[in-house]
């Protein structure tokens, strides 16, 4: 019996310190496998991009007039988003741009820890430049309509008839507390754990430019401004094979979040 006794105070001791390690560790560094798409010093690997603005109108743009609206983009996007170096935290004051990634992505799995500042909130994040998984504050009384009290980490901007447009939990914090999504998309499908409880289990992404077609195979990552400050820090993907859509599933991954 007190070997018994003994051995369970061994393993909660050790589980106590695997979770000191966990708040331990540095912000902005990734776990193994994953590709940190911010350093905490600057926005290296981040552009501005029109607010809302269509894949396919902006593929029609020629190159010209492509590098041109990219510098009034990103002209913008220096005037609202900073880095706050000392905290490791990328902020925007609720106006301009979005801020978006260099480089676009296909199958992937990412991190990404949030915190909205004031009550009445509203942000996102867009997948392959499509909106979005939601973020806002669920008490946000001229939301009601809109469904805010459901809480954030769903597909919003879904058709009303897809499952995905709303969180199967609601898992907010408090205003002025980090909150976190981990985000899977395989083809057209995203699952989001949000703050460890699974929001949306698999469901399609809907195509928000053109509600007939299936969401582009490609696109950037970009983070919504929407009329409040937003902080965003932890940000961390991988990239995942072709082939990871005839496997995926709901079942969270393997490389579960472990930096504090």
């Amino acid at each position: 019996m007190k070997a018994n006794v003994a051995g369970l105070t061994l393993a909660i001791v050790a589980l106590l310190c695997l979770g000191a390690l966990a708040e331990d560790r540095p912000n902005n560094t990734p776990p193994e496998g994953f590709t940190n798409l911010f350093n905490g010093k600057d926005l290296t690997g981040w552009r501005g991009r029109q607010q809302d603005l269509s894949p396919y109108k902006e593929a029609a743009f020629s190159k010209e007039d492509h590098e041109a609206k990219q510098a009034q983009w990103n002209a913008d996007f220096k005037k609202h988003w900073r880095v706050d170096a000392e905290k490791g935290e990328i902020v925007n004051d609720g106006k301009g741009v979005y801020c978006t990634t260099d480089k676009d992505y296909g199958n992937f799995e990412m991190y990404i820890d949030w915190l909205m500042v004031s009550h009445n909130g509203d942000s996102g994040v867009y997948l392959r430049t499509y909106p979005q998984v939601q973020i806002w504050d669920p008490d946000n009384p001229r939301e009601v309509k809109n469904g805010a009290p459901k809480g954030s980490g769903a597909l919003w901007n879904n058709n009303p008839d897809n499952p995905g447009k709303w969180p199967l939990v609601k898992a907010d914090k408090p205003i002025g507390e980090w909150n976190t999504f981990h985000i899977k998309m395989v083809g057209n499908k995203v699952w989001v754990w949000f703050n460890d409880k699974l929001t949306v289990d698999g469901q399609v992404l809907d195509n928000y430019f053109d509600r007939s077609k299936p969401v582009l195979p490609t696109g950037p990552i970009e983070l919504q401004t929407h009329g409040s400050e937003m902080h965003f820090r932890n940000i961390y993907i991988k990239e995942l094979p072709a082939g990871e859509g005839a496997h995926a599933s709901a079942v969270k991954s393997t490389s579960k979040k472990n930096h504090g």
